[in-house]
């Protein structure tokens, strides 16, 4: 596998999965590996990673569900090309498929009301003012500066077959205008989890998996709890990453 210049391979220490990472290009967190163990697909399901940045969510779900085949875009073109070569890195080419696309305009690429599942991970900060850097990686990871809360819901609906689930993560302060976005695209919540850093901080993040066309049923589960006194993961967090 050719490298290009400040770009490393970093085993994840999760099975074999191997990740091509750029020292100055946005680096996946724990967010994105706790999505993947939250979206729950089983058998030959057909999903799609909504801005999948270097492909890090399909390759973790790919493990727990060898079965599942993936479609997933991303807007950047230097971090879809990362992604292709980390699927080809981790020879999961006839599994994983990646698009250069934009989430407002999926269907140059992406068969609508076809998906059993779509997943995203999507910027969490709104673009208050004309500062935000439009060619940095980092800066489009975080701020809504392709797209916003609800142009990926709104391509989550139209992707998605009747009753198909719609996987994301966000933070807890918009959830509000999550809900009322997943109402207003006919996604009904289903599941929500709430990640918080220890015992004793606010959640810093939510999980939320919600069904096309379906009717609301709200569950809320326990939360994660991501450091222990100790200030290491906590066995949770460690099962996670399958350590434990």
């Amino acid at each position: 596998m050719n490298l290009k210049a400040g770009e490393t391979i970093e085993n994840l220490h999760i099975k074999t999965l191997r990740l091509i990472q750029g020292k100055k290009e946005f680096r996946f967190g724990i967010d994105a590996v706790l999505l993947s163990d939250f979206a729950r697909t089983k058998g030959k399901c057909k999903a799609c990673d909504l801005g999948t940045g270097t492909g890090i969510i399909p390759l973790l779900m790919s493990e727990k569900n060898p079965e599942a085949n993936f479609e997933c875009i991303e807007i950047q073109e230097e971090s879809a090309d990362m992604a292709r070569r980390n699927v080809e890195l981790n020879n999961l080419q006839e599994k994983i498929k990646i698009f250069c696309a934009d989430i407002k305009e999926p269907f140059k690429v992406l068969q609508k009301n076809s998906f059993d599942a779509v997943v995203s991970n999507p910027p969490y900060i709104e673009i208050s003012n004309g500062n935000t850097n439009k060619t940095k990686p980092l800066s489009v990871a975080r701020h809504e500066v392709f797209c916003t809360l609800e142009d990926v819901i709104k391509t989550a609906y139209a992707l998605l077959k009747s009753h198909g689930k719609f996987f994301m993560i966000h933070k807890p302060f918009r959830l509000p205008q999550i809900f009322s976005l997943l109402e207003k695209y006919k996604l009904a919540p289903k599941r929500i989890k709430l990640v918080f850093p220890n015992k004793e901080k606010e959640a810093s993040m939510v999980m939320i998996e919600s069904e096309k066309c379906a009717k609301p049923y709200l569950k809320v589960e326990s939360p994660i709890i991501v450091y222990g006194d100790d200030g290491k993961y906590t066995r949770q967090i460690e099962k996670i990453y399958g350590r434990n």
